[in-house]
C-alpha cells in the first residue's frame, strides 16, 4: 500500500515524470504541442560551416545598407526534407550570443524588431534553393528590399540595414515542428559609413585632378572635329546647291537665245584712177595684151 503513495509524491514533485505518466498522457500533450506549433522540441545539429561575404568583385557588394553573401552549397541535404525552410539570422555582432532559436515559425523575430531585439530572420527559402544543382544565384543580398515594413506589414522581409553595424549571420534550418540544424556565426560584417557633406573634401586629389584635366582635354578636341565635321558638311551642301542653280539658269539662256539672220554685204566697187588702173596697184597693174604682128 505505501508504493501507490510514495509514485503519487514522485509525480506530483515531478522527479518522477516519466513514471508519472499515464498511458497515452504524452501522445496527449506532444499532439497539443504541434497543434500550437511551438512547445515540441526537436533537437538541432550544428553545422561546419561557416557563411562569409561573396569573395567575388561584385558592384555594390557592401553599402551604406546592404552586403552580399555567398550562398551556401550542400550543406543540408542530410538534415533536410523537401517540406523544410531555411531562414537567415542577422544580429548585431554584440547581440548574437544572446540570439534564441524560435521553436516556429509563428515566433521568428521580424525585421521592425532588429532596434529592439538585436536580431531578426528572414529570406526564408525553400531547401531545393540550396541544393548542390540549384539554379538559383551565387549570392545572396541583405537589405535590398526597400519597401519591407511599408503600409503595417508584419510578414518577415529583407529591409536595409539601419546602421553599419557590424553585424553577424547564420543559416537556420527549420522543419514544421521547430528547428533541426544551423550553421555557425559568421565574423562580424561592417557596412560602409555614409560620409556627412561637411566631410566631404571639395578639393580633389592631385591623381584625380590630373585625370579630369586629361578627360576635359580629350572630350574638348572631339567636340571641335565634330564642330568642324558638321560645318564642313553644310557648306558643301550649300555650295552645291548654288553651283546647281548657276548652271541651271546658263543653260537655260544658252537655249533661249536666237541669233537675227543679217545678209552679207556687197562688195564695193574700186574706183578707178589714171591710165585705167585701180589705185594703189602701180606697176602691178594688168596691161592690155600688145597686138600680135606677123612676120
Amino acid at each position: 500500500m505505501e508504493l501507490p503513495w510514495v509514485l503519487l509524491v514522485l509525480t506530483g514533485t515531478g522527479t518522477a515524470a516519466g513514471l508519472g505518466d499515464l498511458p497515452g498522457d504524452k501522445g496527449q500533450r506532444e499532439g497539443a504541442g504541434a497543434q500550437r506549433g511551438c512547445e515540441v522540441f526537436v533537437p538541432r545539429t550544428l553545422l561546419p560551416y561557416v557563411p562569409r561575404v561573396s569573395p567575388l568583385a561584385l558592384p555594390g557588394k557592401l553599402t551604406a545598407s546592404t552586403f552580399t553573401l555567398e550562398r551556401p552549397h550542400c550543406i543540408f541535404q542530410h538534415h533536410s526534407d523537401a517540406s523544410d525552410a531555411i531562414w537567415l539570422v542577422v544580429a548585431f555582432a554584440n547581440a548574437s550570443a544572446s540570439f534564441r532559436n524560435p521553436p516556429c515559425r509563428a515566433e521568428v523575430p521580424l525585421y521592425q524588431q532588429l532596434p529592439a531585439r538585436g536580431s531578426y530572420m528572414t529570406l526564408e527559402m525553400a531547401v531545393a534553393t540550396y541544393c548542390c544543382s540549384a539554379p538559383s544565384p551565387a549570392v545572396l543580398r541583405v537589405g535590398g528590399d526597400t519597401a519591407c515594413g511599408a503600409h503595417g506589414a508584419q510578414d518577415p522581409c529583407n529591409g536595409p540595414l539601419p546602421s553599419p553595424g557590424p553585424y553577424r549571420v547564420k543559416f537556420l534550418l527549420m522543419g514544421c515542428q521547430g528547428p533541426k540544424a544551423e550553421t555557425r556565426w559568421s565574423e562580424p560584417i561592417l557596412l560602409q559609413r555614409a560620409s556627412s557633406p561637411s566631410a566631404i573634401d571639395p578639393t580633389p586629389t592631385r591623381g584625380g585632378s590630373s585625370d579630369v584635366v586629361v578627360m576635359a582635354s580629350i572630350l574638348a578636341s572631339l567636340g571641335a572635329v565634330l564642330v568642324l565635321a558638321v560645318l564642313s558638311a553644310v557648306g558643301a551642301e550649300v555650295w552645291a546647291s548654288l553651283c546647281h542653280q548657276d548652271l541651271g539658269t546658263d543653260t537655260f539662256a544658252r537655249r533661249s537665245y536666237r541669233t537675227h539672220h543679217i545678209p552679207p554685204a556687197l562688195p564695193l566697187p574700186l574706183p578707178t584712177g589714171r591710165g585705167g588702173s585701180p589705185p594703189g596697184l602701180g606697176c602691178f597693174a594688168s596691161r592690155p595684151p600688145a597686138p600680135y604682128s606677123a612676120k
